[in-house]
Order: structure tokens, then sequence, then C-alpha cells
């Protein structure tokens, strides 16, 4: 049973996963490279893996995903168009691409050793902001209405990317889409017989939602396979310039010849990252995005599980480790940072499993794949149209999240319809203006001006900043802009500290049996020992609390007898 729900957890996170590195893949001028493409799907599988571990065992310790984050995404890639990121024109034509020379090797590397760098000095600000605990002040400032134009401003403008790959064979794409939503929404509370074994009940049948743990696998692979028969019977076009070239999947089908077997992932693998200012500001408008996430997966997570709500210490811990994810990411060269993985969190509420090992073992299997190098080649020889449906599917999702946090507000407030509004309506038209319009920009200081340039183009900081300031600076009542709810919303009851320590304290006794020193309950990421006075009277709560159950339970004995 914990084998088949591993599974389902690595089924469900290999549609994100398979994202990014794809969506990069153009600025980084390895459109016509996919045997580079595979390496990248290989390196983020292998270090989402690693990330996880470190999370689940001395992180937040929650059955909890990590993977590649979107949020980072869109300043990455306004970093990428900056004039002198921009690929070069012969990048651009697949015949003129020779993957092998050291030209085109020099060319690739050295963008993404400067998204490397880059990632590597955001996640340290990430890593200072979980491990010294101001996650905790932040949130005092960051509500609902800056929340929401940042999410939402992750996806929208993505949809050119999305627009053009589904633009290949529109009817490839839609095809992706029909089956995606037809899974997701119309069949999801279908449940699959399938075969399972256990000790007691030997071979039997158990009822599993497949639809609704796997809508988007299941889309995806069926719109594969039709592509496929499409190709083997000829009705795509074969010439290379004709529409819908694209969707058969002989053209993208080399790279699994080309791949190795095994290939095993390493730190500075494309070369020693490199770092800009200009870059390192806009990925700290993603690092802030991602933490103020996470910190709403933490609490569906534990919800889900039915663990007790997490304490401050283990949300600050696990701020820490994400930032550290992030930093190794940026070293082995995923392209991205790492963050919680909500469509995981929301897999527990299907599956109804809050182990912690579920999760190792899905680790293990994300390391594996990365590892073997035919499982990233086959994910890269995906047609585009049936990624481009995937994308529509996808980014309108995220869209949503960013807006459905606008529950917690009042809506009915003309304060909060303009504050919102325009700070997404800013969001979309400023980098607009600016990527059009960079020359009216400049300052005569290059640095600066890639500083200015990348912040006005990345839309999630413009809308994000808006937001903020307007939130924190127009008069409004904290029931109006949402803090209220939203402070509710995560809170939970007063469980007692011996089941939040058994929860969120470290693992293998570290703070309790061994390092356990005194100046360990100053540091905001570890756990809070109680002293002796608050232990005792705990203690006898507890033991009052039985005594009481006990007497309650001898006079009902005795008044059973007298009836008797």
């Amino acid at each position: 049973v914990l084998a088949g729900v591993s599974a389902q957890h690595f089924l469900t996170s290999i549609g994100g996963l398979v994202a990014i590195p794809l969506i990069l893949s153009k600025e980084l001028c390895l459109q016509h490279d996919l045997l580079t493409q595979s390496h990248l799907i290989s390196t983020i599988f292998f270090v989402s893996g690693i990330c996880t571990l470190l999370q689940v065992l001395f992180g937040v310790r929650l059955p909890i995903i990590q993977g590649g984050t979107f949020t980072f995404l869109t300043p990455t890639l306004a970093m990428l168009s900056l004039p002198s990121w921009k690929c070069p024109a012969w990048t651009q034509n697949a015949t003129l691409v020779n993957a092998s020379s050291p030209e085109f090797i020099q060319v690739w590397q050295t963008r993404m050793r400067e998204v490397q760098g880059t990632i590597i000095v955001a996640s340290c600000f990430q890593i200072f902001v979980g491990f010294s605990g101001l996650i905790g002040f932040l949130m005092r400032f960051i509500g609902p209405l800056t929340i929401a134009p940042t999410i939402t401003l992750v996806a929208l403008p993505l949809f050119e990317s999305a627009g053009d790959m589904a633009g290949q064979h529109w009817g490839i794409a839609f095809m992706t889409i029909f089956f995606t939503v037809l899974f997701s929404q119309y069949l999801k509370d279908i449940a699959v017989p399938l075969p399972s074994y256990q000790r007691d009940k030997k071979c039997h049948s158990s009822p599993i939602y497949l639809f609704q743990i796997f809508p988007v696998l299941l889309g995806l692979s069926l719109s594969w396979l039709l592509c496929y028969v499409l190709t083997v019977t000829s009705v795509l076009p074969a010439a290379p310039t004709a529409y819908g070239h694209l969707a058969r999947t002989d053209t993208r089908g080399n790279v699994l010849s080309q791949a190795p077997w095994f290939r095993l992932p390493y730190p500075g693998q494309w070369g020693t990252p490199t770092v800009s200012l200009a870059g390192i500001f806009g990925i700290l408008a993603g690092v802030i995005s991602s933490m103020l996430e996470s910190v709403g997966d933490y609490y569906a997570c534990a919800r889900l599980c039915g663990a007790p709500p997490p304490p401050k210490h283990a949300i600050s811990r696990g701020i820490g480790v994400e930032g550290i994810g992030c930093l190794l990411a940026g070293a082995w060269g995923t392209g991205s940072g790492t963050t919680s993985y909500s469509e995981n969190v929301g897999a527990l509420g299907i599956t109804k499993v809050g182990s912690r090992m579920v999760i190792i073992a899905g680790a293990c299997a994300m390391l594996l794949s990365g590892i073997f190098g035919k499982v990233g080649a086959m994910l890269a020889s995906i047609p585009i149209p049936v990624i481009g449906g995937m994308f529509l599917v996808m980014f309108g999702i995220i869209t949503a999240v960013g807006i459905s946090n606008l529950q917690y507000t009042n809506m009915n407030s003309s304060r909060n319809i303009f504050i919102f509004g325009f700070s997404l309506f800013a969001g979309l038209t400023i980098p607009n203006w600016a990527s059009k319009n960079s020359t009216l920009l400049e300052t005569g200081i290059i640095q600066l001006d890639q500083v200015i340039l990348v912040l006005l183009t990345t839309g999630m900081f413009v809308g994000g900043l808006l937001g903020f300031v307007l939130d924190n600076t127009i008069p409004g009542t904290q029931e109006e802009r949402g803090l209220l709810a939203w402070k509710q919303s995560h809170e939970g009851g007063t469980e007692s500290s011996q089941l939040v320590s058994k929860v969120y304290d470290l693992p293998f006794g570290i703070g309790t049996k061994y390092c356990n020193v005194s100046w360990f309950r100053y540091l905001p990421a570890c756990p809070k020992r109680l002293s002796c006075d608050k232990r005792m009277d705990e203690l006898k709560a507890d033991g009052q609390k039985n005594s009481v159950k006990t007497s309650l339970e001898r006079n009902s004995e005795i008044s059973a007898d007298t009836r008797m």
C-alpha cells in the first residue's frame, strides 16, 4: 500500500517538474537541443529528491514533496530577455545548430551559469529569513491583497509560451485539454477497482480514484499515444515547414536513443556559476512569493494529515531548509529553485495516508529517475502541442489559485477592489511597456539599467510591490483586509506539547539526547524545551484529567451495580 501511495505522489509531481526545463529551454537557446533538455529534466528530478529528503527529515517534518517552483520562472525569463542575454539568431535555426560544438555549448552554458549564480545568492536570503525566524515578522505585513496579485502574475505572463506551443497543432492541444478536464472535473469521483495485496485480506480489489489523482498524467499519456497513432498512419505532415509537423512523435524521438542509460548529475556540471546584480532583485520577488505559498502548504498538509498545526520553530526550519534546497538547485543547475508542491498536498487528502515514509520512498524514486537518463529523455520527447495543452490547464490553475486568496478579504469593499485590480493591471501593463521601451530607461550605468529593466519587466514584482504598498498605506480594518480570516485559517486547537514535539522535533534525538546544549532553545528554528515547572503543570493537568475520567468510570460502574 505504501509503495502504491509513494508512486502516486511521484507521478503527481511529474507535470510541474517537467514544465520548468521545457519553458526555460527557449530562453537558454536549447529549443533544438533535446539531449540537453533531457539532462535538465533529470537534474531537476535528482535535486527535488534530495530537497524532499531534507525537508521531511530535518525541515518542517511533514510529508510534503519539494520540486521546482514557477515563482522563479518569471524573473528568470525577464533576466534572460535582457539584450545582452538574447539568443543569437543562428541558435533559432535547427539546421545551423550543432549541439556538440564548443560555440553552441558556450552560448547556453553562460546563460545557465548566470541563472545558477542568481539563484544561489537569492537563496541565501531565504535561508536567513527562515533560520532567523523573520518569516513570522514578514507575515504581519503581507496579506491576501499582496499574495493574490503576486501569485496570479506568476502564470499570466506565460500565456505567450503556452499559446505558441499549443498553436503548433490546436487539435492535439485541445485533445490534451479535453482529456485533462474530463478526468479532473467530470470523472474525479469515480473509483476504479484495482488489484491489491494485504496480509490480512490477501489478494483483493481496492477502489482507487485514478482520475482524481492523475488527471494531467493520464491526459498527457493519451494525447501522446494519439500523436503516435497519427504519426504512424501519416496523418500528420512529414514536411518540417507544414502546420502540425511538430505534433509528430518522430520529430523529438531521437533523443531516446542518444541519451545515456545512467548519468549522475553533480554540482557545477555546467561550469562555475556567475552572478549579476540585475537578476538577484528579480529572483528575490520569487523567493518571497515562494515562502508565503509554502507557509500555507504547511498548514494545509498538517490539517490533512491530522497533525497539530506547525509551531513557529517548525515553520522557520521548513523555510530555511527550502532555502538550502534552492541553494542546491542553483549549484546543480536546474534553472529554478525548489518549493513545496501544492498538488501533492491535495493528493494527501485523496489517499488519506499522511506518512513520512511514503514521501521518503517518493523522494528515492525521484533520485533514481534523475540518475536513469532514459526517463528524462522520454519526458523531453513529448510532442510540442501536447505540452502546450498541458500548460494552458496548469497555468490557468495557478492563476486561479492566486485569485482564490481574495476569499479571506471583503471584496464588497471598494478599497480592496481598487488595490487588487490596479495591482494586477499594472503588473501586466508596466512590464509590457518596459520591454518595448528599454532605451527610455537607460541611466548610463549598465548595472543599474539592467536592475531597473529586470524589475520592471517582472510582472509579479510590480504587482506584488504595488499590492504590498497600497494594502499597508490605504486605511482599512484587519477584517476588511482579510488578515483576521487569514490568521484564523492558520490556527489550530490547543494540542499538548508532547504531541507537537512528537511530530515536529528534530529526528535521531538531535536536541534531546544528542547535541543537547542550553543555547539551542534560543535559536528560532529549534524546538523550545519546556521548563520543569511547566512540564510538572502539564503532567499534573493530564493526571487530573485521568483521575476525573477514572472517577466517572467508577461512578458509572457503581450506578450500574445499583440498578442490577
